[in-house]
């Protein structure tokens, strides 16, 4: 299929779900006396930003507008995510976990397969216009990249890491684009990304937007300017200091994203989404990437996930919970989520806000949460999680998480709910609990496929 076919045949099918919401919003703001209209959605994703690494989790770290959208927002503080970068965003735009594609990590190539509605293709679907900005990383130039998969404007990067300055893939290519064609530009990566965010935002149209915006930070390689470094003077770790920085520097942006909003007086319409794609990174060297630009500048210390155990790539609550909010000016009550959600939920979540319902096929594994942890509904279902990373997996039902590696070691049990940080193994005193999730582990991974172009 080629991109203007599988569009018109994805819109046509999305059609009958978008024509009953065109003048009505189907949620109550009951207690707020407004009008319904329909949202704006701001989606703000971080790389590689650990549970530690935010002000509002009692962090070194200054993020003042993080924090703010923290305190008058949501905070989900039972948010999980995967293990790295692809398979997170993958199960964003799908709804699905990602493994069902056969992506289990950083991957390249045709990831998305041409009959699988997006997430930018349910806003598109439903009148929204459709931005990214930013990291891509869900399928490689020049044919799967973001237009491709129902965004109407590109800019960024579409490779997983560049240099902040270069805007080159640690191989030496060429990433950064324009509606995926590739441009050159000066300037730090982040303070580009923010500029095209409040591009989109300030521009003029006759509907409303789903802009997802996608920073390089905090991942490798690190190099901030002193406007951003002298913050943090009193970090002896040089890595660790360029990784604060990078994260302030962020929130900045973050900041002139907010200040759009108030200045194009849209503030109380738009949704806004603040999430990091994974747990943080604990170190990273290299003598030849991005042409050894950083042979001397070591990343011995990157990412803070404590109190958590695990890193990035690990499947332990370190690797795969992540700070998360969502915040909507005077439209949400400010608190605290429980509520366990992962990433596949936001697909179902957000397609309810612009009026998308699912349609047949689709096999979403997330669900919308919007009645339980926005509105006070209580008695969510239990739920059950699947991680898959090609060395290892997790599974969580309720308070319990089954850890296995596939190196052939004994499986972990964990009960989250007494053990968050999992340093109590149970697995020898709960064997039939063990064999449960064992059990329920091999039926959910039944509907998993092997990647686009491969077999089993």
């Amino acid at each position: 299929m080629t991109t203007m076919n599988r569009r018109d045949y994805l819109r046509t099918t999305a059609a009958a779900g978008a024509l009953a919401w065109l003048y009505s919003f189907p949620f109550s703001r009951k207690a707020l006396g407004k009008p319904a209209r329909k949202p704006n959605v701001v989606f703000i994703i971080a790389d590689d930003m650990g549970w530690n690494d935010v002000g509002y989790h009692n962090s070194a770290i200054q993020t003042p507008n993080i924090d703010r959208l923290a305190q008058t927002g949501v905070r989900l503080s039972n948010h999980y995510a995967t293990p790295t970068c692809t398979p997170t965003r993958m199960g964003i735009f799908t709804g699905r976990y990602p493994s069902r594609f056969g992506v289990t990590g950083p991957d390249y190539g045709q990831l998305i397969p041409d009959n699988t509605l997006t997430l930018a293709d349910a806003f598109a679907s439903c009148g929204y216009h459709t931005a990214i900005t930013g990291k891509w990383h869900m399928g490689s130039p020049p044919e799967w990249t973001p237009r491709r998969y129902g965004f109407e404007s590109s800019y960024g990067y579409f490779h997983g890491q560049i240099d902040p300055y270069t805007h080159h893939y640690k191989n030496g290519e060429a990433s950064w684009h324009r509606n995926d064609k590739l441009v050159d530009e000066e300037g730090h990566a982040t303070d580009l990304i923010t500029d095209e965010a409040v591009r989109v935002i300030s521009e003029e149209r006759d509907k409303p937007f789903f802009l997802y915006v996608a920073y390089s930070v905090p991942h490798f390689p690190l190099d901030e300017p002193d406007e951003w470094t002298s913050e943090y003077k009193d970090v002896k770790n040089r890595s660790r200091r360029w990784f604060e920085a990078s994260l302030t520097h962020m929130d900045a942006g973050i900041g002139r994203i907010i200040e759009a909003l108030d200045h194009k007086g849209i503030r109380d319409d738009t949704v806004v989404i603040f999430i990091s794609d994974n747990g943080g990174q604990k170190s990273w060297h290299s003598d030849t990437q991005y042409h050894g630009r950083y042979a001397d500048k070591p990343h011995d210390q990157l990412g803070d996930n404590t109190p958590l155990r695990g890193w990035k790539g690990e499947v332990y609550e370190g690797g795969i919970r992540v700070p998360a909010l969502i915040h909507w000016n005077g439209n949400l009550e400010p608190g605290e989520s429980v509520v366990p959600m992962h990433v596949v939920d936001w697909m179902p979540l957000l397609g309810a806000i612009a009026g998308f319902e699912e349609q047949s096929g689709m096999n979403w594994d997330g669900m919308n949460l919007w009645p339980y942890f926005l509105e006070g509904k209580e008695n969510c279902p239990e739920r059950t999680f699947y991680w898959y990373t090609g060395k290892m997996t997790a599974f969580r039902k309720g308070d319990w998480k089954l850890v296995h590696t596939s190196e052939g070691g004994p499986d972990e049990l964990y009960n989250l709910k007494e053990d968050p940080n999992e340093q109590n193994n149970l697995a020898a005193t709960q064997p039939l609990r063990v064999t449960e999730l064992q059990t329920l582990l091999t039926e959910v991974q039944k509907a998993d496929r092997p990647k686009i172009g491969e077999t089993k």
